[in-house]
């Protein structure tokens, strides 16, 4: 009877211990915002990090260099932020040799070729809940970042800005929260950047597209913001704004971007007309602003894009001819114009069995098709066309603000100035990539898995978990160490003042409300790829027809709740 009463009290406790945390499931709301609130509670000021903070930690172990005791200092720091590895990737984690632990990676340093240091990171796929260390930006040497299909929550800590070799940053797939993580835009030699299936929200900054950045992946997050309009500066090739709450116009200076192939607006608050500046992307080979309210007419400029392949315009409002110049394209794949309101159509656009290119024609207002709106359904939008010619487009970005005057008081006063409010910026939403063909709105798009830059040598063979599909790659060599980027801070708009006066106060100031966009809900994703598919010469390959592994099991909402009574128990750490 002992033996067995011995084994019923390991086996509960056993139990007991796996249901705190346990391995590769989701977390749960409570177990999230444990994780958050205990690094926010181990932040320093500012979550940014002493700069004498190594001489602070008393380590004694020897070390080839000081920079790998830096490394050491930060990964033992990051390793006890970690609450589950299932699959043991830091179990190694341990002694001196920093260059040996799992998934990290060691090379010259590119200011002293005698020293090794680590310069990458990639714990793609490993599973691991915790969160980030303000300890990390000790590794000042590192220029990739991979953390791609883990379950770290939190923020992106303002220490991080300290790592100004930055080259390719890779997040996605987590659950972190928080404003857009501008420690990214004091990273001046960065090139991808993908933050997508993440809890993201508020606003973009404009600085973000005047970034020489190859990639931007944005998508599936809660952004609410416009586009700004400094995207026609950007050198990118690959921009996915899917699946936020993105509202406004796409801005004309768009026609700007000569390096774009692929940019996905899909399921976002996006409005107005098409700008007839799309026609200047010669270089696009997908176009995909699908599950939108774009409003009338399809710009004549559409058939000077010569290259697109998958162009998806469907579930908008849209009006008016279907032209055979875009159904003609000579390199078109897949056009999608479905669930809009077109009354006419070219021959050339009939969907055809047989056809070189797969149309799609569904759910408009086309006499004698098949599976078409009711007139009754079609009258009101056919009805009140939108003028794309005016200068708005039929674009609502939401009212600014008018400047107000108090009125003059009865009596004699000084002067009073006439204060001016800021005017509020609207927000708008997110954008995935779409899969080659996207008939109906409800089913998620696939979004294709862009090529990172290359990088110039890989120390060390990857040593990761478990196997993963994308190969490591290492950014390239620059000739020197580039200068700290300042971080670009945000002006903060003079507030009004109070006139003072012995007599009665003026009228008290009113401001409109913000206009707040109505958010689309968004459809359920596929989990997004690692960085790595790409060629080792750094070409990258036919994006769209890479195929998407399935999408892992999402974890819910990693809330920031630091007046939340969390249920009292401990998360073991799985050796």
């Amino acid at each position: 009877m002992r033996p067995s009463g011995c084994f019923l009290a390991v086996f509960l406790l056993f139990s007991l211990s796996s249901s705190l945390l346990p391995s590769s499931d989701a977390l749960t709301d409570s177990q999230a915002a444990m994780i958050t609130r205990r690094q926010l509670l181990s932040l320093k000021e500012n979550s940014d990090l002493p700069d004498n903070y190594e001489y602070e930690v008393d380590v004694d172990i020897k070390f080839a260099n000081q920079r790998l005791r830096r490394a050491y200092i930060a990964l033992q720091a990051w390793k006890k932020a970690m609450y589950s590895d299932p699959f043991n990737t830091t179990g190694n984690w341990v002694g001196a040799d920093v260059c040996s632990y799992t998934g990290v990676f060691c090379s010259q340093a590119l200011d002293d070729p005698k020293v090794m240091v680590v310069a990458g990171v990639d714990l793609n796929h490993a599973d691991i809940a915790g969160y980030l260390p303000a300890e990390l930006g000790l590794l000042t040497d590192v220029a990739l970042f991979h953390l791609n299909s883990n379950r770290f929550c939190g923020i992106v800590p303002k220490s991080l800005s300290k790592l100004q070799l930055m080259h390719e940053f890779d997040i996605s797939n987590n659950r972190f929260v928080g404003p857009f993580p501008t420690v990214v835009l004091s990273w001046s030699g960065l090139k991808y950047l993908d933050i997508r299936y993440n809890d993201f929200e508020g606003e973009l900054p404009p600085e973000l597209f005047v970034k020489d950045l190859d990639a931007i992946f944005l998508n599936n997050n809660r952004f609410k913001s416009v586009i700004p309009e400094t995207i026609g500066k950007s050198m990118a090739s690959v921009v996915s704004f899917a699946n936020n709450n993105f509202s406004g116009c796409i801005p004309r200076s768009i026609g700007n971007m000569s390096n774009l192939n692929e940019i996905i607006f899909l399921n976002n608050g996006l409005g107005g007309c098409f700008p007839e500046e799309l026609g200047q992307l010669g270089q696009v080979t997908v176009f995909d602003a699908s599950s939108n309210s774009f409003l009338g007419t399809l710009p004549k400029s559409l058939s000077s894009l010569q290259k697109v392949e998958q162009l998806d315009i469907s579930h908008n409002k849209l009006i008016g001819f279907v032209p055979e110049g875009v159904c003609k394209l000579p390199s078109l794949q897949n056009f999608t114009f479905s669930d809009n309101y077109f009354s006419r159509e070219a021959k050339a656009c009939l969907p055809s069995p047989g056809g070189r290119t797969v149309l799609d024609d569904k759910s408009n207002c086309l006499p004698n098709r098949p599976n078409q709106k009711s007139p009754k359904a079609c009258f009101p939008v056919i009805s009140h066309p939108v003028d794309c010619s005016k200068a708005n487009g039929g674009c609502h970005s939401g009212p600014s603000t008018p400047t107000q005057t108090p009125s003059k008081p009865t009596t004699p006063t000084p002067s009073q100035p006439t204060p001016s409010p800021s005017n509020p910026h609207s927000h708008p939403p997110k954008s995935s990539h779409p899969p080659p063909k996207a008939p109906a709105p409800p089913s998620p798009k696939e979004e294709p898995t862009p090529s990172s830059p290359p990088l110039p040598r890989v120390p060390v063979s990857p040593k990761g978990p478990k196997p993963s599909p994308q190969p490591v790659t290492e950014p390239p060599k620059p000739k020197s160490s580039p200068p700290p980027v300042p971080k670009p801070s945000k002006p903060t708009p003079p507030r009004p003042s109070k006139p003072t006066t012995p007599t009665p106060s003026p009228p008290a100031l009113t401001t409109p409300p913000k206009p707040s966009p109505v958010p689309t809900p968004n459809p359920q994703a596929p989990a997004p790829e690692g960085p790595g598919d790409h060629d080792q010469g750094g070409i990258p390959r036919e994006r769209i027809r890479s195929p998407l592994p399935p999408k892992p099991e999402q974890s819910p909402l990693c809330n920031i709740i630091l007046d939340f009574e969390l249920p009292l128990f401990t998360l073991p750490l799985d050796d």
